[in-house]
């Protein structure tokens, strides 16, 4: 065996040095030639390649390398893999700054927001005036605080449109919006080749329809020349349903790919054969993301054309009959440097987007852009978490008129890939829930509510069977409601709504008092063998009072019943004098004396019985009477409670006629 010396030692390792450099090269010079097309999944794979056959000690080619690297992974949202490309571009000292806040906006959209600010102020202090730079350092602090601080959004994913490849940019479509028109990458599009760009095939547009009950039915590939062995997806629809505006992307195996807007009107049940959009001249700029407002009149996009405010804008252009014209650009507050993508609308005039340039929780945020029609200005909100997440979220349509729907989302999928969520924001209401029914009685399905608000407010409400009624009313109104049946007494409520940010139902009771038959005035209470009134009786003959003024025609009987129990002459004096008692607080308390009559009955009135108190005892029927002779038929527990019954304040209704001819 031969001897190794130093010498065979350098010249194996200038060879491996050497191979490993032609290597690198090579595999760089492919790189570049799939970026420049715009394939950034396959640039990414032969910049890692460059990367790892880089000798360490080339630390600038092996930055440089790294940060291609990243810069292709970005592109195809995969933010672990970017992440890990311009670390190591920092590590091996990039030398622009620019790689410090694309390392921040990767950690910011894996939700890593300390280490991303930390990355921020580092690359804040080479351009402190940035302001992408400063917007993503106040994302991280919004982001914390949004994520602990969840508003009223409920957000789902939706499994039975999402396959093991990527959806987004659902839309609903039908006249009856029992269509979900989505994109999809699944094995189910047309073509077999993988996209150069994001490693998966060409995406195309997929509907799923309600079956006969209601329920969504998984996706299908739309059978149109609409899709193609192209790129489709990201669609929308004329008001009138119509027309479906669309994107593709053709390929060009020698040159970048650039996306257009093709549209496709409706002809019966199928779309018709696709069309360009002739909306500009400009053969190297991309036009995507279709949406068309609510009055048909604009044709919503994103482009990158010149003349925007940098990354990708929102335009629009005018639907005429003779085509398209004036090209606008949207602006401040709604474009920035950053990317502003999906627009879509509500039939109210919201306009919804998505951004990465505006302050948010990371990758692309929801946005929500409402018109001033007098100054003609734009408005944003960020609709916050759980809306948005630290990945990608866009791409919305709403179930009108309801503020629910889908949008699409790659939150939690480590590859980057779309999925099909659902959201919806519970709609907070303030109702009012009342049951009118007969005072020891059952419910009056003949009732009616007269509803008054300070607000103007006037209404009839007709109660359901069961003597219930629900009624919407608004925030900060004061509401008066009078409940009414023939041969009743009136009975009123009233209900201050408030104006909190939650929903709520008022519960309201309507006992009606019968104007044929007596009704039992409950928790009177004297003092023992005695006339004087107890303070436990003063709330329900202070609901008399009430009553009597929210009825201020009628008379009445107050009488005063004792049972079996004791001299008939005695019991008579008593229950006389405890009827007064009780005029006398109700003369006290603002009614009129003539309005009253005080008759004590001693026990030469029992009780007969009505048909619910008699289901609630049991033990007799309706129509019993509770004279003496009847109680002591009965087993001794339950005589009592027949002689409690009997001792009884009651009023009856004498007229109703009473200040009405004066």
């Amino acid at each position: 065996m031969k001897r190794i010396t130093t010498l065979h030692i350098v010249l194996w390792t200038l060879a491996c040095l050497i191979l490993f450099a032609c290597g690198a090269e090579k595999a760089l010079k492919k790189a570049e030639q799939f970026e420049a097309l715009g394939e950034y999944a396959e640039a990414a794979k032969y910049y890692k390649k460059a990367y790892s056959k880089t000798p360490i000690k080339q630390r600038d080619k092996r930055g440089e390398r790294a940060f291609k690297m990243a810069e292709c992974y970005r592109h195809i949202n995969q933010a672990l893999r970017a992440s890990g490309g311009y670390a190591n571009a920092v590590r091996y000292r990039y030398p622009d700054s620019i790689a410090y806040l694309h390392l921040a906006d990767m950690l910011r959209a894996k939700g890593d927001y300390k280490a991303a600010a930390k990355n921020y102020q580092i690359y804040l202090q080479y351009r402190p005036e940035d302001k992408q730079g400063l917007n993503g350092l106040k994302s991280c602090e919004l982001a914390q605080h949004w994520k602990k601080n969840h508003n009223r959004y409920i957000v789902k994913r939706f499994p039975l449109f999402n396959s093991r490849r990527a959806e987004y940019s659902p839309m609903y479509g039908g006249e009856e919006l029992d269509q979900i028109y989505l994109t999809s990458t699944r094995d189910d599009a047309q073509g077999e080749d993988l996209s150069g760009i994001t490693g998966m095939k060409a995406p195309d547009i997929f509907v799923s329809k309600k079956d006969e009950k209601g329920k969504w039915m998984r996706p299908e590939v739309v059978a149109s020349e609409i899709n193609s062995e192209f790129e489709e997806g990201a669609c929308a629809f004329s008001p009138d349903g119509k027309t479906m505006y669309f994107t593709r992307c053709q390929m060009d195996e020698e040159s970048p790919r650039y996306a257009e807007i093709f549209s496709s009107a409706r002809s019966d049940a199928s779309w018709g054969a696709p069309r360009k959009c002739e909306i500009v001249n400009d053969t190297l700029s991309s036009l995507a993301h279709p949406a068309v407002s609510p009055d048909g009149e604009w044709l919503y996009f994103v482009s990158d054309m010149p003349g925007g405010l940098g990354g990708t804008d929102l335009w629009r252009v005018r639907i005429t009959s003779d085509g398209y014209g004036g090209v606008e650009n949207l602006g401040e507050p709604i474009n920035s440097k950053g990317n502003e993508m999906f627009p879509t609308f509500r039939r109210n005039g919201e306009l919804y987007f998505s951004s990465n340039g505006h302050p948010g929780m990371g990758g692309l945020d929801l946005f929500m852009a409402v018109l001033d029609e007098d100054t003609e200005k734009w408005s944003i909100t960020n609709l916050q978490a759980p809306m948005n997440s630290s990945g990608d979220d866009f791409g919305m349509t709403f179930e009108e008129p309801f503020n629910r729907g889908f949008f699409s989302s790659n939150r939690g999928d480590a590859r980057g890939w779309d999925h099909i969520f659902t959201f919806e924001l519970p709609e907070i209401t303030k109702t009012i829930t009342g049951w009118v029914y007969e005072k020891e009685g059952y419910e009056l399905p003949e009732a009616v509510v007269h509803l008054v608000g300070n607000d103007g407010t006037n209404k009839k409400i007709s109660v359901r069977m069961d003597g219930s009624f629900t009624e919407k009313v608004e925030p900060a109104v004061h509401y008066v409601l009078l409940g009414t049946c023939k041969g009743f007494l009136n009975y009123k409520q009233e209900v201050q709504i408030d104006t909190l940010s939650e929903s709520r139902d008022y519960v309201l009771q309507f006992p009606l008092s019968s104007m044929t038959h007596p009704v039992l005035l409950e928790n009177i209470f004297y003092e023992f063998d005695k006339a004087t009134l107890t303070e436990a009786s003063t709330a329900s003959l202070d609901s008399l009072i009430i009553l009597l003024n929210d009825n201020p025609n009628v008379t009445i009987e107050l009488s005063a019943h004792c049972d079996y129990k004791g001299s008939d002459a005695y019991n008579q004096r008593l229950s006389q004098k405890r009827a007064e008692s009780v005029v006398d607080y109700l003369i006290k308390g603002g009614i009129v004396a003539e309005r009253l009559v005080a008759k004590g009955y001693g026990e030469a009135s029992p009780k007969v019985l009505r048909k619910k108190l008699a289901n609630q005892l049991g033990f007799v029927q309706e129509g019993d009477t509770l004279t003496e002779k009847f109680i002591l038929e009965l087993p001794e527990e339950q005589q009592e409670i027949c002689n409690a019954l009997n001792r009884r304040t009651e009023f009856k209704v004498l007229r109703t006629t009473y200040g009405l001819y004066e």
